[in-house]
């Protein structure tokens, strides 16, 4: 072995041999430097959510769009950003929304992003048709149990099920009550869940009633669905935060096209940058630890 074979090998001994924590230390500089300045990156939507795109932009005017929290703080920074996504489209393109809850951990979480949507909207509104009013342009229905009977029932009347909504204001009394009705009234449920949720809005709401049904879900959840969007029970599924930063890009292309003043803040796509950045990192890791390997050994032999 020559002087310089011996010089690079020692060097290679020294990589492999390297703390770990300098390895944890540099991911998190990966993960983190996106996160504060984000570097701009723009998805290309999969056919999953585009199918669920297109379907909410092209449902007739009449038909709502009702959303499903069914998802908790602890799947919030994966799922979230679905419903912000879903929310803007909808305000957009002013169709009325129907929110409701199948788990109570979920009210605040469906509550704070109508408060947020609503008033990225209201803030460029100038008149009250421009405006988001909630009880006219949306409604909270709340949480009511069981889920079983919440799906069947609101396929027959929805003020039965939530004669009150989540403020506490008689669901009959609300202006937005006599456009959504029931199941016909409403062109797709998408159900925002980090469990097995959406299955059973197929099973019970669409195999009753034949309504529509869209999921998002977590990205290691969206391999058990893939069978139910395959064969139509679903009709487009937002993956992970991917699924969410599609979402978002879709969005965009629309109002951009449109002129819309609305400058909207992606936080799935900003989380894109920070997860693409450490894919990237890992990836060189990978790299270079089997050229080092491979050295090492041929020093050796």
């Amino acid at each position: 072995m020559t002087a310089s074979d011996k010089t690079r090998s020692g060097f290679w001994d020294r990589l492999q041999r390297i703390d770990r924590r300098w390895v944890f230390l540099v991911i998190w500089l990966v993960v983190m430097l996106p996160l504060i300045f984000p570097f701009g990156i723009k998805p290309k939507a999969m056919p999953p959510v585009s199918r669920l795109f297109s379907y909410i932009d092209t449902m007739p005017e009449e038909k709502a769009l009702a959303i499903s929290i069914d998802y908790t703080p602890d799947t919030q920074a994966e799922l979230h950003p679905m419903t912000i996504a879903l929310l803007r489209h909808a305000f957009a393109t002013g169709r009325r929304v129907g929110m409701l809850s199948t788990q109570v951990y979920g009210l605040g979480l469906g509550e704070e992003a109508l408060r947020q949507v609503a008033s990225e909207f209201n803030e460029k509104a100038t008149t009250h048709e421009d405006s988001v009013i909630n009880g006219e342009d949306y409604v909270f229905w709340g949480w009511s149990t069981p889920f079983l009977t919440v799906m069947l029932g609101m396929g027959e009347r929805i003020t039965n099920v939530f004669p009150v909504d989540y403020y506490g204001v008689t669901t009959e009394s609300l202006p937005i009550t006599p456009h959504i009705k029931n199941f016909n009234d409403i062109g797709i449920v998408v159900s925002i869940a980090g469990s097995s949720t959406p299955l059973s809005w197929v099973a019970y709401a669409q195999t009753q009633f034949g309504i529509r049904i869209g999921c998002g879900t977590t990205a290691v959840s969206a391999a058990d669905y893939y069978t139910y969007l395959n064969s139509g029970q679903f009709t487009g599924m937002l993956a992970g935060m991917r699924g969410a930063a599609e979402y978002e890009q879709l969005l965009a292309d629309k109002l951009a096209a449109a002129g819309s003043p609305l400058s909207l803040r992606r936080k799935a796509t900003e989380a894109m940058s920070s997860q693409t950045a450490a894919h990237l990192a890992i990836i060189v890791f990978i790299v270079i630890g089997n050229i080092g390997y491979f050295v090492t050994r041929r020093g050796k032999q």
